[in-house]
């Protein structure tokens, strides 16, 4: 613990840039996504009265007192926006990331994922706004043994993947003062109840119905309680360029669905597992995509993510872990929201 403390002091004082207050007013986009869904209340509490999160036009039934309704690929909605409110910094988490979508509709992907950055950097144009982006680890295709760094070059194997690589591109040359976080899964609810890892994963066992998750599809999921503070002292850094964001835990899509199958309490059963070569071409699917985020932890000067999940004792260690049930074992859907969705240390 000593040794701890002390390397912690030690990183603190080799931090690359100063935390300062965070600039406000704030927008958040994309706030039917999950990182965005989450990051807003976090947000609206800590700061009452000066955040603002966007929604598309149409998804007409997200409603909140700090809600507007305006698409970012609408340029001169945007601009409106930003004249009203003033905006000292932005927290960019829009796009579409479904995969199968983005494959059928390439040209929704890209002026989703990337017109829309174009935009708004056409609206920061000759401002001092701070931008914070949210990009994907699926901007990488596979890397045996993972682990993946900065500096590796992007190669994605998805149309959400090339247009997430390819805003990345854009804002680097039109915004280096920007900062671009890589992120994996978000551990969080979504609005929708579906489109979140969880919350997909969830809906089918809750139904009785099977769902099939991938062996070697393996990503750095982190809870969205730590992706929030992270998200926060970056807004008021000025860090710049590609930072990974992933988690200190490797976990394969199959391992995620073992865990929420468990905690949970689901039929082991509905739980099917399978190799990404076995399933269809649509989407192709990325292998091991993990990240790692020692960058992003120098920067700040401490450990930014707790693992998903926080506890070791929900681990898969075999693989048929999730059919195990000891008796005493606390398991359903509120242990889902206590241990999965939220991070049990913060819990108040």
């Amino acid at each position: 613990m000593i040794q701890n403390t002390i390397s912690d002091q030690v990183r603190n004082l080799s931090v690359g840039t100063l935390r300062r207050e965070t600039p406000l007013p704030l927008l958040i986009t994309g706030v039917a996504g999950v990182p965005g869904y989450n990051a807003l209340p976090y947000f609206t509490e800590k700061y009452p009265g000066q955040v603002v999160g966007v929604r598309q036009v149409n998804n007409w039934r997200m409603l909140g007192d700090n809600i507007v309704a305006c698409d970012v690929e609408d340029i001169d909605g945007l601009k409106r926006l930003f004249d009203q409110y003033q905006f000292r910094a932005v927290l960019n988490c829009g796009g579409s990331c479904a995969l199968k979508s983005c494959e059928l509709d390439p040209s929704m992907a890209w002026r989703i994922n990337f017109e829309s950055v174009r935009n708004l950097l056409h609206v920061l144009e000759g401002s001092d706004t701070r931008l914070v982006q949210l990009s994907i680890d699926l901007v990488y295709s596979d890397k045996l043994g993972g682990g993946y760094y900065e500096h590796e070059p992007t190669d994605p194997v998805t149309i959400y993947g090339k247009t997430m690589a390819a805003s990345e591109n854009l804002i680097q040359l039109e915004r280096p003062e920007s900062a671009i976080l890589r992120i994996s899964l978000p551990m969080g609810i979504s609005f929708n109840g579906h489109a979140g890892a969880i919350d997909w994963i969830q809906s089918r066992f809750i139904k009785d119905k099977p769902a099939t998750l991938y062996y070697d599809e393996i990503r750095t999921p982190t809870y969205t309680d730590c992706l929030n503070r992270v998200i926060d002292d970056m807004l008021g850094r000025d860090s710049a360029g590609i930072f990974h964001a992933g988690g200190p835990r490797r976990l394969s899509l199959y391992q995620i669905a073992q865990i929420i199958n468990r905690v949970g309490d689901y039929n082991p059963n509905h739980l099917m597992g399978c190799l990404r070569e076995e399933a269809g071409p649509v989407p192709p699917r990325a292998g091991d995509v993990t990240m790692d985020s020692t960058k992003l932890a120098d920067e700040l000067g401490y450990e930014p993510f707790d693992p998903w999940p926080l506890h070791d004792c929900w681990m898969p260690t075999h693989h048929d872990w999730h059919h195990e049930r000891p008796a005493d074992e606390l398991r359903g859907p509120q242990q889902i929201l206590d241990l999965l969705y939220r991070n049990p240390r913060h819990a108040v």
